[in-house]
């Protein structure tokens, strides 16, 4: 063959690198359209042997992080885990339980034998919601083993996930217009062919505030459903045939039974979202009631600390000033007569708050937003901590191992005034269910001597669970503060100010010799979506009866209790 001559062959690859280079950049610029529009996160460079985990599972972003952006603009700031913002809360239903009789905690019964278990996870995405579920619940080292597992088989399995759980969060606003997204949408202006200020534009209605959009609600009727056939008359539809009064007294009953599942109606149509947003004689009914409001809140030591009946004494020495001179004067007389004077006080108080700036007049607002507590679930505080592991013989200094320490604290509070407090490493699956006053009864060490063995469950569980007692802060706390003698016009304020804490006291751990107190706050940041689902710690101490010597305890690494609603409770009676 006739060989070429130089010349030819180096323009020959000239061309042919001109043409990589033009198709290279091509495809990178369309990749880079399409990562734009899709808002896929950025992935790193990771080797199959050692990967790092820049994502995060989802609730972990900020509810205020807008869904989707323009192409062009900068990418969104790094994601911070505000606790403040958004904590997740779990529902425990009795099927989480476990149901054998004589189970362990391992997963084995009373014979040895290994119970069912979860089918073990096969794709990407299946790792991916077990190491979500593992972070829920505090196992930090198991969730991080997953998270690599996933991201092993699929670098893109977080989108995936999101795309799965939370699909509308992340999906682009539609364009009617077709228009690219720095080019503002033509569905926006007049179809007229006229400018902002020409003759044919059209202005835009403002949208209405939430009030508002309610009150459009109120000449609307619950419409039954649609005719099966064309032509037939549509089935009848009895609860929409109800007269008003009759249908607040179902939702007012509905409220007192579960107050979740009556505001969820207001989803069903406009006129349940009328009624459920504006009625107010079933909000008042709801904070004053002692079902779920503030007539079951105590403000005063209920029971002793082992849940026996109050000392004379002791109730003596908490007796407000007024409390006494009407002692003094022989109105008060029993027990049940000072504990009929407080209730009246307690809704006299309810009353008065009402009015106040920080709940203007509206039941629904004192209700969300007034500290309370809540008996259908239990208070759970999930601590993680890292300690370093030993140096191994023939182990260098950066292959030192580390551990991943996981313990939990529960409360659960009942509505005559006594709490169960529980320290234990198991989780709350196996615990939460465990936590009644019959299986302390049963259970702990100091109780009757046919108890089951304590390596089964539940009395591996609740033997090292402790009784205890409660109580809310009142103004009588703050009798000697100067804050409280301020004039009338910020008394209202004053008295909203001296509610939200929370003080528990409950048996040592070693014998009737210590009594620990805790300190704790219910008030919510104004930013939380929801509200009295976070206990914040204030002070912990332990008390030694003997000697009165108070000892405060290191809260380095405890961190809030938030709640976890458990249906096996039912209404927490």
């Amino acid at each position: 063959m006739d060989q070429q001559p130089p010349e030819t062959i180096q323009s020959e690859l000239e061309s042919f690198r001109e043409q990589w280079k033009a198709e290279v950049s091509a495809r990178t610029r369309n990749a880079g359209t399409s990562q734009q529009q899709q808002q896929p996160q950025q992935q790193p460079s990771l080797s199959s042997s050692h990967r790092q985990i820049n994502r995060q599972p989802h609730h972990h972003l900020k509810r205020n992080e807008p869904s989707h952006r323009s192409a062009g603009s900068k990418p969104p700031a790094q994601l911070v885990d505000d606790d403040e913002e958004y904590v997740p809360t779990q529902s425990f239903d009795e099927l989480d339980a476990p149901k054998a009789k004589g189970q362990r905690l391992d997963g084995e019964d009373a014979t040895g034998s290994k119970g069912k278990e979860k089918s073990e996870p096969k794709t990407a995405l299946e790792y991916y919601e077990h190491a979500v579920e593992r972070e829920t619940t505090g196992k930090l080292g198991d969730s991080l083993q997953l998270y690599r597992k996933a991201f092993r088989m699929d670098s893109r399995v977080d989108i995936s996930y999101r795309d799965k759980h939370f699909p509308g969060r992340w999906k682009q606003q539609p364009n009617p217009s077709g228009a690219s997204a720095t080019v503002p949408s033509t569905a926006h202006h007049s179809l007229d062919g006229g400018g902002s200020g020409g003759s044919g534009a059209k202005e835009v209605a403002a949208p209405l505030s939430l009030s508002e959009l309610i009150a459009s609600f109120a000449a609307f009727t619950i419409e039954g459903s649609p005719p099966e056939c064309e032509g037939m008359a549509p089935p009848r539809c009895f609860f929409a045939e109800l007269p008003n009064e009759i249908l607040v007294h179902i939702l007012r009953d509905l409220a007192l039974t579960d107050v979740a599942a009556f505001v969820r109606l207001s989803q069903v149509c406009k006129r349940l979202a009328f009624l459920v947003t504006t009625e107010n004689q079933i909000w008042r009914r709801i904070c004053v009631g002692s079902e779920v409001g503030f007539g079951g809140m105590h403000y005063h030591w209920q029971r002793e600390i082992n849940w026996e009946p109050l000392d004379i004494r002791q109730v003596l020495d908490e007796l407000s000033d007024a409390e006494k001179e009407e002692l003094e004067g022989g109105e008060i007389f029993t027990f049940s007569q000072l504990a009929q004077r407080r209730a009246v006080s307690s809704l006299a108080t309810t009353n008065a708050l009402l009015h106040s700036s920080l709940y203007n007049s509206s039941w629904q607002r004192m209700f969300r937003r007034r500290p309370r507590i809540r008996f259908n679930g239990c208070y759970i505080c999930t601590v993680n901590y890292i300690r370093p592991g030993q140096h191994g013989a023939n182990q260098t200094t950066w292959g030192t191992p580390v551990h991943i320490v996981t313990y939990y604290r529960y409360l659960r509070f009942f509505r005559d005034g006594t709490v169960i407090s529980l320290l234990t490493t198991d989780e709350p699956a196996h615990v939460v269910h465990h936590l009644t006053k019959d299986n302390i009864a049963l259970h702990r060490p100091d109780g009757p001597t046919n108890a089951p063995h304590h390596q089964h469950l539940p009395s591996v569980v609740v033997g090292g669970a402790l009784k205890g007692r409660w109580r809310l802060s009142s103004a009588l706390d703050r009798e000697g503060d100067d804050t409280n003698k301020a004039d009338s016009s910020n008394n209202m304020n004053s008295l909203a100010d001296a509610e939200g804490d929370l003080y528990v006291e409950t048996e040592g751990a070693t014998g009737p010799k210590y009594m620990y107190l805790m300190e704790l706050s219910l008030r919510s940041s104004s930013r939380a979506a929801s509200r009295n689902k976070k206990l914040s710690w204030k002070g912990f101490w332990s008390h030694n009866r003997l000697t009165d010597d108070w000892a405060e305890f290191a809260l380095k690494n405890d961190k809030p209790f938030f709640f976890s609603r458990v249906k096996s409770y039912g209404t927490g009676e």
